[in-house]
């Protein structure tokens, strides 16, 4: 079972102060309203293989995962920055990618959120379908808050 969710949010910043935001991964605990704490797990800049872990509050609740950048791409003249950032908890695989595409002197920065349970057995298929789109409503919100958070900070720099 797959479950997705894409939205785009117009940032008064060029593409290259929006990717200073999203790379920033020790920052993102300052810049993100919704984490409450990150911890480093690998050395070096922001690209392919970047790892950390990061903690949230949903529905009331810390929980910690383990992030990692599976791909990074840069925004350039020529064309639109990319980075797809996945996690893995509790039989699931999230996918979070985000499109930087220059406008009119600022950003559409497009994320795209994706779930999907790697074996799901007939329990978890009926748990899905029952509060499937419940979770994915409390994950469109704190995505929503993430992505004006990014485009605050971005268009303060």
């Amino acid at each position: 079972m797959d479950h997705t969710t894409t939205l785009t949010h117009r940032v008064n910043a060029s593409p290259d102060k929006v990717w200073a935001v999203i790379s920033d991964i020790p920052g993102s605990a300052a810049t993100l309203s919704g984490v409450e704490s990150v911890q480093m797990l690998s050395e070096g800049g922001y690209g392919e293989g970047t790892r950390w872990k990061e903690t949230r509050t949903m529905m009331g609740r810390a929980d910690t995962v383990e992030m990692w950048v599976s791909q990074a791409e840069p925004p350039s003249p020529t064309r639109a920055g990319t980075t797809t950032v996945k996690a893995r908890q509790s039989g699931a695989d999230y996918t979070t990618r985000f499109i930087l595409a220059e406008r009119d002197g600022g950003t559409d920065l497009t994320l795209t959120f994706g779930a999907q349970v790697a074996r799901p057995t007939f329990l978890s298929k009926v748990l899905l379908a029952l509060v499937g789109r419940i979770g994915m409503s409390i994950t469109r919100k704190a995505l929503t808050r993430d992505v004006a958070d990014i485009a605050a900070k971005a268009e303060s720099l």
